[in-house]
């Protein structure tokens, strides 16, 4: 097996759990045997009602006059229900719609609730309550306020990153700094944040994958119920017995925009002011495999009143391919419907895993995004790409278009068609201002919160330029050293990342901050972003995030 451990690798899982004394993993599968967990963590919790918590924001389908209230509660809800007013309408009451899973390892029941709001005003203010008539807190029910999107060509902020967890270091990967990172969220104050997959790492935590996702939901409260999250499946959302795909923890939670195909909720598109945001789930495209895995050597048992069997030592979640191309027409169509559209200037793309990445530590680019999307990025001209995945931050000139064989194997040195993406420039501007007319920049942005920061990137031996890794094959579970153990390798190639621009060798810890500038007609538009980091938080978290970089995106607006 490569010493160039992921941070989904086996290794990594094992050892964060042998430093917590939290839980032994069974072999080094990142599935817990944690009988004790589930318990103790039961008996703390509140006498279940139908309180609410958990609360947080989603556009609906016009973020300008929808927006979705969704929380959870430890029991059913009676009468789940919203009450919300604005400073020139009177308070109303609109009833939630209830969805539920059964955990397919642990066995728990959970409920969540959802209401949709329409017909609100744009750029409008409004006050809201959630309540049930079983809720502990009925007196005082929860209360928080929310901003509608402006109408027309009007100026907003997001903000960006990936890979959160939760603040409860009982739970592998997670880390005081997910608590720091919601809070920097609240400091810069956006419209809206793209939450971009690995929300709370919860299939790592097999017995407890509910309270994993109950901590998280918490954390996030603080901003998510004040402006809309808009999250997108990672690899650690997909949990073995938990729906087609592993996402029913994800979906039941989340109402998002409808994509119109059989894969409700895993990708979806919105539209601010002249920027159309579109949200995708690259496990339907890469060829790493990187979910939910059992290595061994004893099986994973969910409990008996799941009625599932045991998962067997060399199983894993691996789901390339579930749309047989569906979610691939489907982005085809929604960018070409975009380029035919004179009030779109920009087009940026969400997505956890990364097509370019140079992370020494980390899992490394994706052939499959390579292969399946960005050609598409380039014909249609999206500007940007926000990724998570790996846990640091990463700039890429804009690219277009690509080097064949350009690659080598890991292992034998051989010439490997890696798809190498082609920068049109190499070179920093003097005002670090490029437009993105003539290529696509890609961020990685995974410093959430994760107890396993990874700034450390790939430095070719022979002449010291960035260098990547890069999965060009499925690395599917294979025996390992030790009798009935598997292992899965990381990634197979490694190429020049002459793409890459900027790295932050500082920190693993950030969050972007976008001030979108329509423009005027006739003349330019521009986004500024800013990412800021958290100096120190790799040793020590910290909640004083500083000015990192500064990178403007300008181009001709249409019309």
């Amino acid at each position: 097996m490569s010493n160039k451990h992921t941070p989904d690798a086996p290794q990594v899982e094992a050892n964060l759990a042998s430093r917590r004394n939290f839980l032994k993993l069974a072999g080094a599968s990142g599935l817990a045997s944690a009988a004790g967990t589930f318990t103790a963590s039961r008996a703390v919790a509140a006498t279940p009602d139908g309180t609410p918590e958990q609360i947080h924001l989603t556009f609906g389908e016009d973020p300008r006059t929808e927006m979705v209230i969704s929380w959870a509660s430890l029991a059913q809800a009676a009468n789940p229900r919203v009450l919300i007013s604005s400073s020139h309408e009177r308070k109303t009451q609109l009833h939630a719609v209830q969805r539920t899973y059964t955990d397919g390892l642990n066995g728990e029941t959970v409920f969540t609730y959802h209401a949709r709001l329409r017909d609100l005003h744009p750029g409008t203010t409004y006050t809201y309550e959630v309540t049930a008539d079983n809720d502990s807190n009925a007196g005082q029910p929860f209360s928080a306020t929310f901003t509608t999107a402006p109408s027309g060509h009007a100026p907003f902020r997001f903000t960006s990153y990936g890979d959160l967890a939760t603040p409860n270091t009982n739970w592998v990967l997670s880390s005081p700094q997910s608590k720091f990172a919601v809070a920097a969220v609240e400091q810069f104050e956006p419209l809206f944040h793209l939450l971009n997959g690995d929300l709370c790492y919860a299939n790592l935590n097999p017995t407890s994958q509910p309270e994993v996702w109950r901590d998280f939901g918490n954390n996030a409260q603080t901003s998510a119920s004040k402006r809309a999250w808009m999250p997108c499946p990672g690899n650690h959302e997909l949990e073995f017995h938990n729906g087609p795909q592993g996402l029913d923890s994800y979906l039941t939670r989340y109402s998002l925009p409808d994509n119109g195909t059989r894969f409700p909720g895993r990708w979806y598109s919105f539209r601010v002011s002249s920027v159309l945001f579109v949200s995708l789930d690259a496990d339907d495209v890469i060829y790493q495999d990187g979910a939910a895995f059992v290595a061994g050597p004893a099986a994973f048992v969910p409990a008996a009143s799941t009625g599932n069997g045991p998962i067997e030592p060399g199983t894993s979640l691996y789901v390339r391919g579930y749309s047989n191309g569906e979610q691939t027409r489907w982005l085809e169509h929604t960018l070409r419907r975009a380029q035919d559209d004179d009030g779109i200037d920009w087009i940026i793309v969400q997505m956890h895993q990364d097509a370019l990445t140079s992370s020494k530590t980390g899992n490394g680019s994706d052939k499959g995004i390579r292969e399946a999307w960005l050609p598409l990025f380039d014909r249609y001209g999206v500007d940007l790409v926000v990724c998570g995945h790996d846990h640091d931050y990463e700039r890429s000139y804009p690219v277009r278009g690509c080097n064949h064989h350009a690659g080598v194997d890991a292992t034998t040195g051989q010439p490997v068609d890696t798809l190498q993406p082609r920068p049109v420039t190499t070179s920093h501007p003097s005002n670090n201002t490029y437009d993105t007319s003539h290529g696509t920049i890609h961020l990685i942005l995974g410093g959430g919160g994760t107890s396993a920061p990874l700034d450390v990137y790939g430095v070719d031996a022979g002449d010291g330029l960035p260098q990547a890794k890069v999965f060009t094959k499925p690395n599917r579970p294979i025996p390992g050293a030790t009798p009935g153990t598997f292992v899965r390798n990381g990634a197979d190639a490694l190429e020049d990342a002459i793409w890459s621009a900027q790295r932050d060798t500082g920190t693993g810890y950030g969050i972007a901050v976008f001030d979108v500038d329509p423009g005027h007609g006739g003349g330019t538009t521009k986004i500024t972003m800013n990412y800021y980091h958290a100096p120190g938080a790799d040793t020590t978290p910290n909640p004083e995030y500083v000015l990192f970089e500064t990178v403007t995106l300008e181009k001709r607006r249409h019309g």
